[in-house]
């Protein structure tokens, strides 16, 4: 089971940015997918982006061309880079691994935008 901690979350004014990490406790050369969802209040999880082995990306609509997503093999850290942050991206933002058939989730860290 893949270990995963997620830090960068916090309060930024609208507009701001902030960035995510997700460190991995084995090398993310051996993770298949990894990516971000969030959790809004009174909402259900969804989609956020994702990046595969290969280093091919996909992003939910609503931040394609303010987020991106990247990773560092040589730290099993994936990032979360996010510009113009609007309130409606207030949520808590999880990190997953896909390995093989098995998702592994983080925490969760909190991301709150004022606006």
């Amino acid at each position: 089971q893949v270990q995963l901690v997620e830090s960068g979350g916090g309060l930024v004014q609208a507009g701001g940015s902030l960035r995510l990490s997700c460190a991995a406790s084995e090398s993310i050369l051996s993770i298949n997918g990894m990516g971000w969802y969030r959790q809004a209040p009174g909402k259900q999880r969804e989609f956020v982006a994702r990046i595969s082995s290969g280093g091919n990306t996909n992003y939910v609509d609503s931040v394609k061309g303010r987020f991106t997503i990247s990773r560092d093999n040589a730290k099993n850290t994936v990032y979360l880079q996010m510009n113009s942050l609007q309130p409606e991206d207030t949520a808590v933002y999880y990190c997953y691994a896909r390995k093989q058939l098995t998702y592994n989730w983080g925490q969760g860290t909190q991301v709150t935008v004022s606006s």
